[in-house]
């Protein structure tokens, strides 16, 4: 007998064992029509789900309360859709082979091995949508069925396919009792996939559709492994959310950092220098400075100390830390020093055996900087600290180095090596709240500075199964309270993710979203009670004894690099004034012109703005056109009545028009204040005045 408790809080009772779909259907037909699927409980089920004892249930429609696309309508509608794929290929290619697809951010994918001779390009996208097309028409019901694992076995063995034994294989280890398989249509008649689902009630359900690209694949992700390909999709709910998806991919690929990066002279990646190992161009350098001092002045204003720390560490203060090895995977090599190494081939110490060795602490070694904190700490621990002292603020810009697969790579948004806006923090508890927010105005400033005025915070907590979080419980509990009391005063969004925070203590993450809608996981606040007691660091008390101080790590940039490839796809490469590599070019008409640019030019690098000359010899339009793919703010334009009367023609970046001619004081001024504002004072204030 039944108890459905739904989102609202009213409840259904039922005699026997229920479906999703049956509840949907008592609702009223408006709800039993829309429903894609459920959640049972929290977890995603198809509606055909049967219920068998008391449960909460949220049935999945395909937008949700609010209006917006519903993400777990569209995970359904993904998978499912990557079926409907499959089969047509299956189709189209026979002798393909399946080996997994799933759904992923903003569409689905399929890996799949092709027989030799037989391999699937761009160019058979539309054959394969028309096979889709059918398949969606005849609106064929996905049905699940199930077997013992052993008869499920048994069944794939026949059928010869390793991927899919493999497959098997591993969810039976991971704790399956059964194996499970999704027929589009009839079992044992339609085609069919062993799968754990959910999915949609049937191909009809599938909104709008579209293959994307094709890409190489290993199996398990192992180079040495069979080389597979995976194709690409994505669908949506209608052809309007699909159409937008479009759009904003087009507009993200004229935006793309790593295009923009080049074309701006910003960076360069060389592969005689490493993968993920960013070169910074002048220009580059530039932004990436020019945001340094900005965030520094904040720093000076609210009491924080510059330090500088060494990019390596002996290995035992990251086993003290607890980096080494909780965070061992993400970590390069340790470095062993050349004598001990030598002794240890003598003996004939194999590599397995060194590995365990060096973490069971035997064997010490160096390690290039995973994180910034233990460095930081022991400058905290070098002296003798008063409760008078307290707060400590260290600020580093420090480079820190991960070990990321190479597959994962990309530009300047997932690197090796890094620097941070990195600051710790060391206080004590009882002034976190006030500490915490004064971390929470940078992160304000920074965004509000930027234009950059959407974005959520996530307030990432333990997960209450994990393993791999240290320190009492107790602290825990006072920690996460303070993360959950700071994100509430910033009046916007936030939630508690269970199972993110940080294995040392809890966090406050910032989500922004870009001008055409994407997310990106920038700044970060961390509250930590349990570095210092694994330092022993401490403090002496108003009462003369001995106290421990809490650690607040602080980074509102996050990676200097990650922030700034963000940056570039936010403003398409046009930076801000204030921002901007060359702020002003000025292009002189002719030669006769010149004296007069090089005066503009001097008149502008005395008030500190980036400018230069074009004295080239192409007529003004082709200097125009240089200067705006270089995204130039503004361009100064003088010619011989220019010189006459004192003035200057500006333009400004993504205008077409003259904006008009200046005295030249008046530009110089007003180039200046927008600079020194950070866009506070604008040129294009003036025009506006005066009616331009």
């Amino acid at each position: 007998m039944p108890l459905i408790t739904l989102p609202d809080g009213t409840t259904r009772e039922y005699q026997d064992d229920v479906t999703p779909a049956q509840v949907a259907a008592d609702i009223g037909p408006g709800l039993a029509k829309a429903a894609l699927g459920a959640r049972i409980d929290g977890e995603l089920a198809d509606l055909s789900a049967p219920i068998t004892e008391d449960a909460e249930l949220a049935l999945v429609t395909a937008k949700d309360r609010e209006g917006d696309p519903d993400e777990d309508a569209q995970y359904l509608m993904r998978h499912s859709c990557a079926h409907v794929m499959a089969e047509a290929i299956e189709e189209l290619f026979p002798g393909a082979r399946l080996v997994y697809g799933p759904p992923v951010e903003n569409g689905f994918y399929y890996d799949i091995a092709f027989p030799e001779g037989s391999m699937i390009s761009s160019d058979d996208f539309s054959r394969v949508e028309e096979v889709m097309k059918r398949i969606i028409k005849e609106d064929r019901a996905f049905n699940r069925y199930a077997l013992s694992c052993a008869d499920g076995l048994e069944k794939l063995r026949a059928e010869g396919s390793k991927y899919k034994i493999d497959n098997a294989e591993r969810a039976i280890e991971a704790g399956s009792d059964e194996l499970t398989w999704y027929a589009t249509g009839t079992p044992g008649t339609d085609w069919e996939d062993l799968c754990r689902g959910p999915h949609v009630p049937s191909t009809g359900r599938i909104g709008a559709f579209k293959l994307m690209s094709i890409a190489s694949s290993y199996w398990h992700g192992d180079e040495r492994s069979d080389r597979l390909t995976r194709v690409y999709g994505t669908a949506f709910a209608d052809k309007k959310q699909l159409k937008a998806h479009l759009a904003r991919l087009e507009e993200a690929q004229k935006r793309d950092h790593r295009v923009l990066g080049r074309k701006l002279q910003l960076f360069t990646i060389d592969e005689q220098v490493g993968q993920g190992l960013i070169l910074w161009k002048p220009a580059g350098a530039m932004v990436r400075q020019l945001l340094q001092n900005f965030i520094s002045e904040e720093l000076t204003r609210q009491g924080y100390a510059q330090v500088f720390t060494p990019h390596i560490g002996k290995l035992d203060l990251y086993r003290t830390s607890g980096h080494y090895p909780y965070y061992q995977e993400s970590q390069y090599t340790p470095i062993i020093d050349r004598e001990t190494l030598a002794g240890l081939a003598e003996e004939g110490c194999s590599c397995g055996e060194l590995a365990n060795r060096m973490d069971e602490g035997e064997i010490d070694g160096y390690l290039l900087k995973p994180m910034n904190c233990p460095h930081h700490i022991k400058i905290y621990a070098s002296e003798q600290r008063s409760y008078r002292d307290l707060p400590v603020r260290l600020a580093e810009f420090g480079t820190v180095y991960r070990w990321e697969q190479s597959g994962e790579i990309g530009g300047m948004t997932r690197v090796r090596g890094f620097t941070q806006d990195d600051a710790h923090l060391f206080c004590r508890e009882d002034q976190i709240a006030d500490e915490v927010q004064g971390c929470l105005h940078i992160v304000k400033l920074i965004f509000s500075t930027l234009g950059m005025t959407e974005y959520r915070v996530r307030v990432g907590l333990r997960d209450p199964d994990g393993t791999k979080y240290v320190g009492d419980p107790g602290k825990w509990d006072r920690a996460e309270q303070a993360c959950r009391e700071a994100a509430a005063t910033l009046g916007v969004p936030f939630s508690e993710e269970p199972g993110e925070a940080a294995f040392y203590g809890p966090k406050i993450d910032f989500v922004v979203k870009d001008v055409i809608g994407r997310e990106w996981q920038l700044g970060t606040i961390q509250v930590d009670y349990n570095l210092p007691e694994r330092f022993d660091l401490e403090y002496i008390g108003a009462d003369n004894q001995r106290h421990r101080p809490v650690m607040i790590h602080r980074a509102p940039f996050g990676s200097m690099e990650r922030f700034i490839g963000v940056l570039i796809e936010h403003f398409a490469g046009a930076f801000p004034c204030w921002l901007a590599p060359e702020q002003v070019r000025v292009l002189p008409i002719s030669e006769k012109s010149a004296d007069y640019a090089n005066d503009l030019l001097g008149m502008l690098k005395d008030r500190g703005i980036r400018a230069t000359v074009d004295h080239g010899s192409d007529r003004i339009q082709a200097k125009v056109k240089v200067a705006a793919d270089l995204k130039i703010p503004y361009l100064a334009v003088v010619g011989p009545r220019d010189a006459e009367q004192g003035s200057v023609s500006v333009r400004a970046f993504g205008r077409e028009q003259n904006l008009g001619a200046l005295p030249l004081d008046t530009f110089v001024d007003s180039v200046a204040r927008e600079s020194e504002s950070r866009g506070a004072s604008s040129l294009m204030e003036h025009f506006e005045e005066v009616g331009t």
